[in-house]
């Protein structure tokens, strides 16, 4: 056989080879974030307005998240929280409106305390993605029904929804990655 049959031939399967590897890559990339943001990953999806550009944007905040200095929680601070937890919740009987909107800077705290920024809600709620893909749905619900009690838009079973969101966000933080504890 001639050098040149033999490249058209090696040349061609080489190339398929290649692309092969390519998609194998790509599919894995994106089964990686599917499983590793959850929901999180059709709402980029949505939002960018195709997989490739979601992938991307998701690639990125891990980039973002693995250069911040998120940290455990000393089992003391955690108490402490858990205490002003248990406070906030009580205070939703007497007081809905103000424990909602206490829910919010307490979560808030903690993010900042485990090495969260929370200067700005977008940039939040892409950092808690990384690592709470499932729950960071229920920051939004949540921070969403806190903004409307502001203006005193929101009832009390919106309200006490939002205590639900809030709390399922501050238990994920709260554990660390470890074993959940009920805060009731």
């Amino acid at each position: 056989m001639s050098t040149g049959t033999l490249l058209a031939i090696i040349l061609p399967v080489v190339a398929v080879v290649a692309v092969l590897a390519a998609l194998g890559w790509y599919t894995v990339r994106r089964r990686r974030l599917q499983a590793r943001f959850g929901p999180e990953y059709e709402r980029t999806v949505e939002d960018t307005g195709s997989r490739g550009a979601a992938d991307r944007e998701l690639s990125a905040r891990e980039k973002r998240h693995d250069a911040l200095d998120i940290k455990p929680l000393s089992s003391g601070v955690r108490d402490r929280y858990a205490q002003d937890w248990q406070k906030v919740q009580g205070d939703f009987v007497d007081h809905p409106e103000e424990a909602v909107h206490e829910a919010d800077l307490l979560v808030a705290s903690l993010m900042r305390e485990r090495g969260y920024p929370t200067d700005n809600l977008a940039q939040k709620l892409q950092d808690l993605s990384v690592e709470h893909g499932r729950t960071v749905e229920h920051y939004r619900a949540a921070h969403d029904v806190n903004e409307r009690s502001l203006q005193h838009r929101a009832n009390t079973e919106q309200l006490r929804g939002a205590m639900v969101h809030y709390r399922a966000l501050f238990d994920e933080l709260l554990s660390d990655g470890g074993p959940r504890q009920a805060h009731t």
